[in-house]
């Protein structure tokens, strides 16, 4: 079959924080794609605001870059996709796949392969995709660039690959400053022999396929990812298989369900360094955007509308973790950040999207991009189950909902279960936790209460341990915070879903009960003054509360009713301790990840775009006290 050896298509993949992205940085800035005077950001291609703030990728994007052979021969294009390394966001990952012939697998040299690498490698061996490995961080005081080669043949072996995926080329580098080698450096050291990433360039030419294809086939093109442009609406990003794809021609659009549709492209679009340039044609092997068609969904498949010929649909592994995500149903819906119209007050117009109309097209608008997620209809007309892969993915959701003007409740995630020969099976977690050696003992606790079973534990004499559990997806839930306590901040869990397996009984995650505001109204420092010693409590002077919102984390296991608004009563009767001062502790602010591990089965989270707030499902306390006596009864 005939090849097109001027271009390459390959992805980057990696566990979380390898160096991803900053090794496409520095390919980019070293093949010319940007003038001498251009001012360059670190982290180009994490062009989303949370990516930029959180520190990691979250989507698959693509870019170009030109490289000219030192030998002075034609300029090759090398098609680059940067994918997530987080298994939450899989989905990404497996589109990302779908677009190339090779994978560069980045590993660290000091952390070596972690759950992230097993879970992005898994998949390229399975699409049968040839892999380069890339030690990156070399240079890092704690490498062990043998040990960690070594650990990868053993990842290699551990998921069956067979010998041509086996024999993979070893590049050497710190992406941090653009330098590759195929020599082993020292740990500790940049390779000494180069000053650039050519040897990365020459061995991606070298390993990676050009695209095949046959002259006399028709059209095939597959829609592997979409978005928006202001001007030409809905973009549909494709790698064209078969034949060729130009501006204005018309084409078969096959749709999911198998029906058939003739459109025409209006506009197509190649993409070069971060920008996407227009074209007038695009061949085999080429990624591309188009736009003209208001509808099309990711795995679908452009065609010769003489030969309509299909391409597979793209699938993803199933869901693990759901929530139920509905209109903000508190008593302070629509009423800025304080609950006292502070929009009015700072004269800022803020649009507020608080109905079920609102909340449902947002996440039909979701599902076209993000295959990985599902959502389904629940009791209520005004909540919906929102399933997907794991808490980060559902509360980047959450998130950018809320930076969209959404006010939402949202439950506590709940694990997605399935039956299997009539008994219910949950989802597992493999969890790799790195800590210092005296942290050891606090870590088999916490996973002894979450019923997680150590699979392996090895010290590399560096005062570190590294332990692997195999632990049920509920235990998982809530476990970051208290694991970042226990190991004082130092500790570093990754985790990766395993699987399914019966049903392990009750957890009991989360010991202690809650503080809830028994009456609305506003925070005072004398109440607060007098609560703290019951608990941590969670807001400050001048916070607007209603009946049955969370104030606080009682220091005992059940919940206690208090009075948060409490004033000190003015008398006519001067006292000694009367002007004292009292110093209130303060109060610990959580995020939206942190409500969502802290919330319990009875709790929900009102989410507004000023404040997030714990509040629980039923705010009347007579409500909840015979509810309670019911179930004791029961």
């Amino acid at each position: 079959m005939p090849t097109r050896n001027d271009i390459r298509n390959v992805a980057i993949v990696a566990h979380v924080d390898h160096g991803k992205t900053t090794l496409v940085d520095a390919m980019l800035k070293q093949a010319g794609a940007f003038a001498a005077h251009q001012q360059l950001d670190d982290r180009m291609m994490d062009s989303n605001d949370l990516e930029r703030e959180k520190g990691i990728t979250i989507l698959a994007k693509n870019t170009a870059v030109k490289y000219h052979p030192k030998d002075g021969g034609a300029p090759i294009t090398i098609n680059i996709i940067d994918t997530p390394g987080h298994a939450d966001f899989g989905g990404e990952v497996e589109r990302g796949l779908s677009m190339v012939d090779a994978v560069v697998l980045l590993v660290d040299a000091s952390e070596g392969p972690l759950p992230q690498t097993r879970f992005v490698l898994r998949k390229a061996l399975s699409a049968r995709l040839p892999v380069i490995l890339c030690i990156n961080k070399t240079d890092r005081p704690d490498s062990r660039i043998d040990e960690v080669i070594n650990e990868t043949y053993d990842l290699f072996l551990d998921l069956d690959a067979d010998e041509d995926q086996i024999e993979f080329p070893i590049v050497y580098a710190c992406a941090r400053d653009g330098v590759a080698s195929l020599t082993k450096p020292e740990n500790g050291t940049v390779p000494a022999d180069s000053t650039n990433l050519e040897p990365f360039f020459s061995t991606l030419l070298e390993h990676v396929p050009a695209p095949s294809y046959d002259e006399d086939a028709p059209l095939q093109a597959h829609v592997t990812n979409l978005d928006a442009d202001n001007f030409l609406g809905r973009i549909a990003l494709l790698r064209v298989e078969q034949g060729e794809l130009r501006k204005g021609q018309t084409v078969a659009w096959i749709k999911r369900d198998g029906s058939i549709q003739n459109v025409r492209i209006s506009e197509l679009l190649m993409t070069e360094a971060l920008t996407r340039k227009p074209a007038e044609v695009a061949g085999p092997g080429d990624i591309c955007a188009v736009a003209g068609i208001s509808e099309i969904m990711i795995g679908e498949t452009l065609a010769d509308p003489e030969n309509p010929v299909a391409l597979p649909l793209i699938t993803v592994d199933e869901p693990a973790i759901s929530m139920t995500i509905g209109t903000n149903t508190s008593p302070l819906v629509g009423r800025g950040g304080s609950g006292k119209g502070a929009d009015a007050k700072s004269g800022a117009k803020v649009d507020r999207k608080v109905t079920a109309r609102q909340v449902k097209d947002r996440l039909d608008r979701e599902l076209i991009g993000n295959v990985s997620l599902r959502v389904l209809d629940t009791e209520r007309p005004d909540a919906w189950e929102v399933q997907g892969r794991g808490e980060l993915a559902l509360a980047i959701l959450i998130e950018t909902m809320r930076r969209e003007g959404f006010e939402l409740t949202v439950g506590k995630p709940q694990v997605v279960t399935k039956e299997v020969n009539g008994k219910v099976h949950e989802p597992v977690e493999r969890l790799t936790v790195d800590v210092p050696e005296e942290h050891m003992g606090a870590v088999t606790q916490l996973m002894g209460v979450r019923k997680g079973r150590m699979d392996n534990m090895s010290n590399h004499g560096s005062g570190w341990v590294r332990m692997e559990f195999v632990v049920p997806s509920r235990g998982l839930i809530g476990f970051r915070t208290e694991f970042l306590t226990s190991t004082r901040g130092t500790g570093i869990a990754h985790s990766i879903h395993e699987g399914h397996e019966p049903w392990f009984g009750t957890l009991t995650t989360r010991n202690n009960g809650s503080l809830v505001a028994d009456r609305a109204g506003v925070v005072t420092a004398f109440a607060m003054t007098n609560l703290q010693e019951r608990g941590v409590l969670f807001c400050e002077p001048g916070t607007e509360v209603y009946e049955g919102m969370i104030v606080g984390e009682n220091s005992r296991s059940d919940d206690m009713d208090v009075n948060i608004t409490k004033e000190k009563k003015l008398t006519n009767m001067r006292s000694s301790t009367a002007d004292v001062a009292e110093s209130i502790v303060p109060p610990r602010k959580l995020s939206l990840e942190q409500s969502l591990e802290f919330c319990r089965e009875d709790e929900c989270i009102e989410v507004t775009p000023e404040t997030v707030r714990i509040r629980k499902v039923v705010l009347d306390q007579k409500d909840r006290g015979r509810t309670a006596s019911r179930a004791k009864k029961a």
